[in-house]
């Protein structure tokens, strides 16, 4: 507990924590907001096949994942940035039980932060929606609280996998490039790539995987919610356990 209470001051102390938290909330819900205007005022028989009100509203984690992924990096990057992580594996020589403090601490805070994004862009797109006149999704509609849940546990698991990175790459610069080309640049070129390859990961990258996870209307060539939410959960494990086996391997 006193390792969980060190790791929260310090989390809370530093104002970068806090503008990443606003700036997942604030650019999930704007660029939402945004992407759901260009479906405002579309006759009925214009509108995409498979018309996903909740999925439609959640839009705009294409950018908040990567502000959230970073506030999980900056959790680990900034201690080295400054040189504190020397005092703090001094007082705390036990490297596992740092880390699962610091997992454990940005994993509450990336819930909450993913639970504010999730029911501030949710709400804002489905109000343009239904003020549009379009069919709009309420929670009590089968599916949709489901995966409102899952889209929280997406950006919270986002989050872990940067704190892995930040603790792999020690760096913020080296975090954000490694999480450029995780979440943005693979997902997008990845599927380009001839034959079997490009289908895999067009299906199953963990984190168009992960995506899957909050749609309601099921979406041809992705695979199920729940293998979804799964497959990134296995490659959030999977570089915890890297970021973990590092700084028990490493001097400092």
């Amino acid at each position: 507990m006193n390792v969980l209470r060190s790791e929260w001051t310090k989390l809370r102390s530093v104002r970068s924590t806090w503008i990443a938290a606003l700036s997942t909330v604030g650019s999930g819900a704007a660029l939402s907001a945004l992407g759901a205007g260009d479906l405002l005022g579309t006759p009925p028989s214009e509108r995409p096949a498979g018309w996903d009100p909740t999925a439609t509203s959640l839009q705009g984690f294409l950018f908040a994942q990567l502000v959230i992924g970073m506030l999980g990096a900056l959790s680990v990057t900034s201690e080295y940035d400054t040189g504190m992580i020397g005092t703090t594996l001094a007082a705390v020589p036990s490297r596992s039980r740092l880390f699962t403090a610091k997992t454990a601490v940005v994993a509450a805070i990336a819930f909450v932060t993913g639970l504010g994004t999730t029911l501030v862009s949710f709400t804002a797109v489905q109000a343009m929606i239904s003020g549009a006149g379009l069919p709009a999704a309420g929670i009590a509609d089968p599916g949709v609280a489901g995966a409102l849940v899952a889209a929280t546990l997406y950006l919270t698991l986002i989050a872990l996998i940067g704190a892995a990175v930040g603790t792999l790459a020690r760096s913020a610069a080296g975090s954000l490039a490694v999480l450029v080309g995780v979440l943005l640049l693979v997902p997008a070129l990845g599927p380009g790539l001839p034959g079997a390859l490009g289908d895999w990961f067009a299906r199953y990258w963990p984190i168009t995987a992960g995506q899957a996870a909050y749609t309601v209307a099921p979406v041809e060539g992705m695979v199920a919610p729940g293998l979804g939410l799964g497959i990134l959960a296995v490659a959030a494990a999977g570089v915890g356990i890297a970021g973990h086996t590092a700084l028990c391997a490493r001097d400092v």
